[in-house]
């Protein structure tokens, strides 16, 4: 699903920005940056989140508790930056991106004392709105391919959205006194610091075009839900449920657009 609509997006965002080349460009060889130049960027994708650990005040009531479940489904991803070329070899950018809503399935087993325990399950929303220096090393031109390495560092603000939890217990006589019972929290926003590890392919399309394919590892810190309300009102703790290391794999399509006249070609190598 997600494929049917960023393929079309990112051709069309790249017919835009090439249309005013003349078409005989498009036959040049990869043209290697030996002096400084701006250019603007974007990016689509998806994303694939994990969370290290789950916490809540609540689990000091139990003998143990074990998160048997804490996944998210994939949820696609919006960015715009704006960076410089130092030299052909070396390049920087600073960018913003949207991280769309990616849904939580969460379960935890509490070991209730004195026997019993109590089976809570989670449900919940999460995104971001994540900001990042980059700094990427271009490792060659080969038939106007670029591969090429990154890191970066940010901040990301983390966003947990439509927290749910449903209580079950099993064998236990004192099941509502020590199970829990249903609850809900409001949303809640946490800015954590970020950081980022780039690898991928760019395509020389145009003297001032470039297409990307890449992948990046991204650590998002940490994020919490607001304070849990049972239904039937009752709040005697500050009790957020914590999302201890938040990190994420991401597949992204982008356009990079040098915005100051290219030096004279070289040719290619390769």
């Amino acid at each position: 699903m997600f494929w049917r609509y960023a393929l079309p997006t990112l051709a069309a965002f790249a017919a835009l920005a090439v249309s005013p080349a003349r078409a005989a460009d498009l036959a040049l060889p990869a043209p290697i940056v030996e002096t400084g130049g701006w250019y603007l960027r974007g990016d689509i994708g998806f994303t694939n989140q994990n969370v290290d650990s789950l916490y809540n005040i609540n689990y000091g009531g139990y003998d143990s508790v074990t998160n048997v479940n804490k996944s998210f489904d994939a949820a696609p991803m919006f960015g715009l930056g704006l960076g410089y070329y130092v030299n052909r070899w070396l390049r920087f950018d600073v960018t913003g991106e949207y991280r769309a809503n990616a849904n939580f399935h969460g379960m935890d087993i509490g070991a209730i004392p004195g026997g019993g325990f109590a089976d809570d399950r989670y449900t919940a929303n999460k995104s971001e709105w994540t900001f990042m220096f980059n700094g990427y090393v271009d490792l060659g031109t080969w038939w106007n391919v670029t591969p090429f390495i990154g890191a970066g560092v940010g901040m990301s603000r983390n966003t947990i959205s439509n927290f749910g939890d449903f209580s079950v217990c099993v064998n236990s006589t004192s099941c509502a006194a020590n199970g829990g019972s249903d609850a809900y929290a409001a949303d809640a926003s946490t800015w954590s610091f970020a950081w980022a590890l780039h690898a991928g392919l760019a395509y020389q399309i145009s003297p001032n075009i470039a297409l990307e394919l890449a992948y990046r590892y991204i650590d998002l810190g940490d994020a919490k839900s607001g304070d849990l309300i049972a239904f039937d009102g009752t709040n005697n703790l500050n009790n957020p449920m914590e999302f201890h290391h938040l990190t994420s794999h991401d597949l992204k399509l982008g356009v990079r657009w040098l915005l100051e006249p290219m030096p004279a070609a070289l040719p290619s190598r390769g």
